[in-house]
């Protein structure tokens, strides 16, 4: 018995499927994107390139993954969760040709997009961070990205806010990017390069770059559109609080001129004299190493940093698109033009170099579309094929999806959905809260023994005996997986006497798909030898939502 016909057991209303098919119907027909080629022909032209590039030819790729997969696939890279019963029911009603790039119109559509992907940025951003303190701008931080890309802010303006930001970082979340650094210039300058251009540029702050054609004195150019910024502590508020503030002073502090003052700032960048600790070393003028752009020394700080967030968003850098769609690629696909997924460069190896030059500048043609971006990748044949394992070297790249783990944040509002939680986790619709602002949140826990830095390569990312015990411990699952309660697992039990029917409404909830025959009747088994159905069935949830299949994205 396939999925989608174990579902007529549940119940749900067919007028509820109709005008859920119908919105994605709307939706699609909608959304055309101003600028760009049509998402649908530019997919289709980079499933083109990649057999041209790579040479994969169709009966050496993966094929289509089915239904099940793809529609939990969609919702967990969209929206940050697994699809409930009614989801998964709503989405066999819709027209078999378009279903799929019609639930990816909806989740595109729902403000759960901008709050999960608001989440990804945010450990973009702080897991590097050299400042503790700047998780106190973590909440800050994922309203302000949830804001922006549920109303489709472009990339642009989303990286130039961060670029030129100032402010109270509890109140501005684009003030956390120079907050995490603590204002430090020669910091800000690596993070802003590595992020916006995927370029390792730090690599070359005491030396020439050891692998790549960047200088020190580019890297120290570089740092120069910065030497104004700092951070410092408010101490006129009420609650703890920095500030990223400006100083555009001509004064000289004394001592070395090459030092910055990271509670005030300084009016220009040294590069130090490494021969020299005591020389002040040779002050920089502004200079964007990619395009030779360059400012005169004592432009004002303002100045400074819009000049340069206006030459990396220029669509002339070819960089700034390229950053964003290796990174979106890899985290959709599972592995990216590039890897690592910021260290991008000319003297970089690319696995199919005019399949990423095509989709970067389309990209860049729509005004930096973020949601044209999603857009496009998941409709590609390259998103849509069954997860394989990580490949070898020697075998072609994208002949298959790859799984992810789930993040701590995904894997905290599965859990949540899976096990009908409802409203009962306070913090779960509200926004993602570092362990610095609420260190005994649910989502905090898992986020401290799930999280990972997203920009670490996935074949790093494993599991851990913190995690098992972060599963096993926390009194939320321990309390849901009760079969005597009124409402989960016990109220499943109560609404479905046959076993099978309950098998079937626990799979859907964790996995997002129904039992397979031998999954059932491994289950009847096992519950006949407990002969306790309660104590079984809270059995075979712990092993579902303990599963790998669970804990991944397939």
């Amino acid at each position: 018995m396939s999925c989608f016909q174990q579902i007529g057991l549940l119940t749900l209303s067919l007028r509820r499927c109709f005008l859920f098919a119908l919105l994605g119907t709307l939706l699609i027909q909608g959304s055309a994107v101003a600028a760009g080629p049509d998402p649908l022909a530019a997919a289709r032209e980079i499933d083109r390139k990649l057999v041209v590039e790579t040479g994969l030819a169709p009966d050496k790729a993966a094929p289509r993954t089915t239904d099940e997969t793809f529609l939990r696939r969609v919702f967990l890279d969209l929206l940050g969760e697994t699809p409930t019963p009614d989801d998964i029911l709503a989405f066999a009603f819709m027209n078999e040709e378009t279903k799929r790039e019609e639930i990816v119109e909806q989740l595109l559509a729902d403000e759960a997009f901008g709050q999960n992907w608001a989440r990804y940025w945010r450990d973009v951003i702080l897991y590097r961070r050299t400042e503790d303190r700047a998780l106190i701008a973590t909440n800050s931080l994922t309203e302000y990205l949830s804001e922006k890309f549920n109303q489709n802010k472009p990339w642009s303006e989303i990286a130039t806010d961060f670029i030129t930001a100032t402010g109270d970082v509890r109140e501005n979340g684009g003030t956390a990017l120079i907050m995490a650094q603590a204002g430090r210039p020669e910091d800000v300058t690596a993070e802003v390069s590595r992020i916006f251009l995927g370029i390792q540029i730090q690599c070359a702050q005491c030396h020439d770059h050891p692998t790549d054609r960047w200088k020190r004195q580019q890297f120290h150019e570089l740092t120069a559109f910065f030497p104004r910024i700092a951070v410092r502590q408010d101490r006129t508020s009420d609650v703890p609080t920095f500030l990223v503030t400006v100083n555009d002073q001509p004064f000289q502090f004394r001592g070395q001129a090459n030092n910055n003052n990271r509670f005030r700032g300084t009016p220009e960048h040294f590069m130090p004299n490494l021969e020299d600790p005591t020389d002040k070393g040779t002050q920089m003028q502004p200079v964007f190493f990619v395009s030779g752009d360059k400012l005169a020394a004592g432009t004002k700080d303002a100045d400074r940093r819009e000049a340069l967030s206006a030459w990396i968003t220029s669509a002339r850098n070819p960089w700034f698109a390229k950053a964003l769609v290796n990174r979106i690629w890899s985290e959709l696909v599972g592995e990216g033009f590039y890897e690592p997924i910021d260290d991008l460069g000319p003297d970089r190896e690319c696995s199919a170099p005019e399949t990423i030059d095509y989709l970067a500048s389309s990209f860049a043609e729509t005004g930096y579309d973020v949601k044209w971006l999603y857009r496009t990748i998941m409709i590609t044949e390259a998103y849509q094929r069954e997860s394989r394992a990580r490949r070898n070297y020697e075998e072609l790249p994208f002949q298959a999806n790859c799984a992810q783990r789930l993040r701590g944040d995904q894997l905290f509002d599965s859990l949540a959905s899976a096990l009908d939680l409802g409203d009962r986790l306070a913090d779960r619709g509200g926004p993602a809260r570092g362990p610095y602002v609420q260190r005994n949140s649910p989502r905090a826990f898992f986020n401290i023994a799930f999280g990972y830095d997203p920009s670490d390569p996935r074949e790093e990312v494993g599991s851990s005996i913190q995690q098992a015990l972060a599963i096993m411990n926390a009194p939320f699952i321990n309390q849901s997986i009760n079969a005597r309660r009124p409402d989960g697992l016990g109220a499943t039990l109560r609404e479905n006497s046959d076993n099978e029917d309950a098998l079937v409404e626990l799979y859907l909830k964790t996995l997002s798909r129904g039992p397979t025959k031998y999954e059932i009747q491994t289950c009847e088994s096992y519950i006949r030898d407990v002969r306790d159905r309660n104590e079984a069935f809270e059995d075979i949830l712990w092993s579902l939502i303990n599963s790998t299949e669970f804990l991944h994205r397939k």
